[in-house]
């Protein structure tokens, strides 16, 4: 591939598209089309679809990169002709037969998961449960990251979009070691699944926030494979 891929980032529950921030000014600046997916986190095929629309937006070929449930999202999403290449970031990928909620069932739940609250059909992500998600930010980006928190559908884990592009497109993954959203283990399990090639951080659920030029790097790393 002689040209630069496009870069497609999908958020996760609880976060929407500016969790990328501190990522994506990198590759504007060295001349990568970037664009950042937003989508209601109602329902995993509503999503994906979504995320197929910002496709629609950036020059093929294209990497997708996901955080989170994001990584639900690029798993289907990936399967677009269009997609070279897949990133996750702590996230998940389930299988053809697994939704995000089957897949997270298999592993012992997080402080997270534990702390939620939810009401009027939603998720939420009370104050004192956000050093669960982000613990290894400054107060002051704690306090950002929940006042900007997305509330996903308490029905969106359990429904799942057809497609599954990490059996045949090639996987980059980050497993954040201190993530207490996503269980690690259940990362490393996902990403030796896929054979991915795979990055440990001594992380929260955000090492793109928490560690940004570690996950630049790895995003290079990918660019670097689909264009080898």
């Amino acid at each position: 591939m002689s040209t630069k891929p496009s870069l497609v980032f999908c958020h996760g529950i609880l976060a929407d598209g500016s969790c990328f921030n501190k990522v994506m000014p990198t590759f504007q600046a060295e001349g990568y089309e970037v664009i950042s997916a937003q989508y209601p986190l109602d329902d995993n095929v509503e999503d994906v679809a979504a995320a197929r629309y910002y496709l629609n937006q950036v020059s093929s070929p294209a990497i997708l990169i996901g955080h989170s449930y994001g990584g639900a999202v690029i798993t289907a999403a990936g399967a677009d002709d269009r997609v070279v290449g897949l990133v996750y970031i702590a996230a998940v990928a389930p299988d053809a037969d697994e939704t995000t909620a089957s897949l997270i069932a298999k592993f012992p739940e997080t402080a997270l998961f534990r702390d939620v609250k939810v009401a009027d059909g939603r998720i939420w992500m009370p104050p004192a449960a956000t050093p669960d998600f982000c613990g290894d930010l400054t107060e002051a980006e704690q306090q950002i990251v929940w006042a900007t928190a997305a509330p996903p559908s308490t029905e969106l884990l359990g429904t799942k979009a057809d497609g599954v592009a990490w059996r045949t497109k090639p996987s980059w993954y980050i497993v954040a070691n201190n993530d207490n959203a996503v269980n690690p283990e259940l990362e490393r399990f996902v990403a030796k699944r896929m054979n991915a090639t795979t990055y440990d951080i001594d992380s929260s659920h955000v090492p793109m926030l928490s560690h940004p030029d570690f996950v630049i790097n790895v995003i290079r790393d990918a660019i670097r494979g689909v264009q080898g």
